[in-house]
């Protein structure tokens, strides 16, 4: 009897530690950094992950640099060899608390929530805060935030002969089915 109260009690135990994360392993970002009138500079990364830690709103998501996919080979190859240098910087890592987050309170309507944290990329790191949306659905909560980054802020250095064609601002979106 005292081995299936155990038994029963440690399946109990691993399932309400199993309710404290949520997990996502084929969440989605993508960057654009486009500029008018010339080629489109515009990648996606389909194997982003994200964590949230739901009783106290800690998040965190992070990409292997080489699994961003452009439309033309030539530029995933400049992209990791010359401006990500993806060898030295394999992962961009985001680390952040989700304000005011309680699962209890989330619905099948979008609601905003600021996001405070900070992001490393090419070894630098940056506090950002940005707005995201989660809304709860039948298999899990959807995440989805955008928000800018400057190349700069991360030493990513655009050559002069490319720089009138791609922008410094890069528009970032994540999106990330958290079960």
């Amino acid at each position: 009897m005292k081995k299936i109260t155990s038994i029963a009690l440690l399946f109990i135990a691993l399932a309400i530690n199993a309710q404290e994360k949520l997990v996502s392993y084929v969440g989605i970002t993508n960057f654009e950094a486009s500029v008018p009138l010339f080629e489109e500079v515009k990648a996606i990364n389909e194997k982003t992950t994200c964590i949230l830690i739901t009783k106290t709103g800690d998040i965190a998501c992070w990409s292997n640099v080489k699994d961003f996919k452009f439309k033309r080979n030539l530029m995933e190859e400049h992209f990791n060899k010359n401006y990500m240098e993806s060898n030295r910087y394999p992962k961009a890592v985001f680390k952040g608390t989700i304000e005011k987050f309680d699962l209890n309170n989330l619905t099948s309507e979008s609601r905003p929530y600021q996001i405070n944290g900070k992001i490393t990329i090419r070894g630098r790191t940056k506090k950002i805060t940005i707005t995201g949306t989660l809304k709860r659905l039948d298999n899990g909560i959807e995440l989805q935030c955008e928000f800018p980054l400057n190349t700069d802020d991360f030493r990513i250095a655009i050559p002069f002969i490319v720089r009138s064609k791609i922008s410094k601002n890069v528009n970032t979106q994540i999106i990330c089915l958290l079960k």
